[in-house]
C-alpha cells in the first residue's frame, strides 16, 4: 500500500516528502495509523550517515504512537481502534537466548530496526514513523494506557525505555542513589523514572542554570561537574550513574563518585570513548557498562508504569514541515526536551 512520509535521500540534503510502498499485512500484522512520532537524536545521525551504515532513502522515526486501523487474521493481541505504539525494533530471530529471555534488542542475529533495517521475510527496507502509517508484527507492537497523553508518550518508546532498562537491570529502588549525566531527551526521562522508582536522584551538569528544571523533573540534588569542590563532595555516593551524553566526553572524573560495586552505564553514545583510567575501577570494584533500549516485555512494563504514575516526556510538538529546522535546533540542544511530530500535518 502506498504511504506518504518524509525521507532523507542522501546525507547532505534536507528531509522531504516521499511516497513509498508498505507491505501488505501478514496474518500476524497490525496496521497502525500514526498520530505522533518523536524525534530522536539517532534520527538525525542516520539521516546524515554519521554512523556510516545508512541506506537511502531513509524514513526516520522510532517513537511511534497511533491507532490500529486493521489487524491480520492471526492477530489476538490487538483489535481495530486500539491505541498502539512501536519503538526501535519491529522483529528479531525470536529463538536465540536473548530473544527467549525477552531481550530482543540483543538478538544474536540482529534485531530488525524500525527504519533503515531489512525485513527478515521479504528482505525489503524498513521505513519508520515519519509517515502516515506502519505495518508490524503484533509481537513488536505495544499497548498504550488509555489515560496517557499521546504527544508526551511518543518519546517513551526510545528515550523512556533506554533509561528504564538500566534502572531495572541494576535493580534501582527506594534504597538506591542514582546520578544522571546530562539533561536532554534521555536525561530528563532518567530523572523522572528513577525518582518515580523511589531513588535519590542527582543530576550531573556543566550548566548551573539547569538546577531549577532538574528539581522540577524530580532530581533531589544537582552537581556542577566542572566544579572540583562539588565533585569532591560526592565521592563514593552513587550505586548507578546513567550517562546520557551523545558525544565523546571525559568520564574519569565521575568514576570516583560511584560506591563500592557501583556502575556507570552508557546509554547515549554510540562509538569510541577516550582513554578511561582503571584506577578508580580497581580501587572500588566499580564497573563501566553499556545498555541498549529494552526488550518488548520490558517496554510494556515501562509504559504501564508511566501510565500508573502519570509520566510522559516534556515535548514540543511540531508539524512535519518543520523537521529540518528541528534537527538544527536539536544539534544546539534547543528543545525541552523532545520534539514530537503531529502526523496530522502530513498531507499529500
Amino acid at each position: 500500500m502506498k504511504v506518504l512520509g518524509y525521507a532523507a535521500t542522501n546525507p547532505s540534503t534536507p528531509l522531504a516528502p516521499f511516497t513509498f510502498e508498505r507491505r501488505e499485512p501478514r496474518p500476524d500484522d497490525v496496521v497502525i495509523d500514526i498520530l505522533y512520532c518523536g524525534v530522536c537524536h539517532s534520527d538525525l545521525h542516520q539521516a546524515r550517515n554519521d554512523w556510516g551504515f545508512s541506506t537511502y532513502p531513509i524514513v526516520p522515526g522510532h517513537e511511534i504512537v497511533g491507532r490500529v486501523r486493521a489487524v491480520g487474521s492471526g492477530v489476538t493481541k490487538f483489535k481495530q481502534g486500539d491505541l498502539a505504539a512501536i519503538g526501535c525494533m519491529v522483529d528479531s530471530c525470536r529463538v536465540c537466548q536473548p530473544c527467549q529471555h525477552g531481550l530482543e534488542q540483543y538478538c544474536e542475529e540482529g534485531n530488525v530496526q524500525t527504519y533503515n533495517g531489512q525485513d527478515r521475510h521479504d528482505h525489503s527496507t524498513t521505513y519508520g514513523g515519519y509517515s502516515q502509517s506502519i505495518v508490524a508484527s503484533q509481537d513488536f507492537v505495544l499497548h498504550l494506557p488509555e489515560n496517557m497523553d499521546l504527544q508526551g508518550a511518543a518519546p517513551l518508546l526510545c528515550a523512556g525505555i533506554t533509561t528504564w532498562s538500566p534502572l531495572r537491570h541494576w535493580k534501582v529502588d527506594a534504597n538506591s542513589k542514582v546520578a544522571v549525566i546530562g539533561l536532554g531527551g534521555l536525561g530528563h526521562m532518567a530523572i523522572k523514572l528513577a525518582s518515580a522508582l523511589g531513588a535519590e536522584v542527582t543530576l550531573f551538569t556543566r550548566s548551573p542554570g539547569k538546577e531549577a528544571d532538574a528539581r522540577r523533573l524530580g532530581a533531589h540534588h544537582v552537581v556542577v561537574s566542572t566544579d572540583p569542590a562539588q565533585m569532591a563532595n560526592v565521592q563514593n555516593q552513587f550505586d548507578l550513574i546513567i550517562d546520557t551524553v551523545p558525544y565523546v566526553h571525559e568520564v574519569n572524573s565521575y568514576l570516583p563518585t560511584l560506591t563500592l560495586d557501583g556502575t556507570l552505564v552508557f546509554v547515549g553514545l554510540l562509538g569510541d570513548m577516550p582513554e578511561t583510567s582503571t584506577l578508580p575501577l580497581l580501587l572500588g570494584r566499580r564497573s563501566v557498562a553499556g545498555s541498549c533500549i529494552g526488550g518488548i516485555a520490558e517496554t510494556q512494563e515501562m509504559l504501564d508504569f508511566c501510565g500508573k504514575h502519570g509520566i510522559v516526556a516534556d515535548v514540543e510538538v511540531i508539524d512535519i514541515q518543520n523537521i529540518n529546522a528541528a534537527f538544527e535546533r536539536m544539534l544546539k540542544s534547543d528543545v525541552k526536551y523532545r520534539f514530537v511530530i503531529d502526523m496530522a500535518s502530513l498531507t499529500a
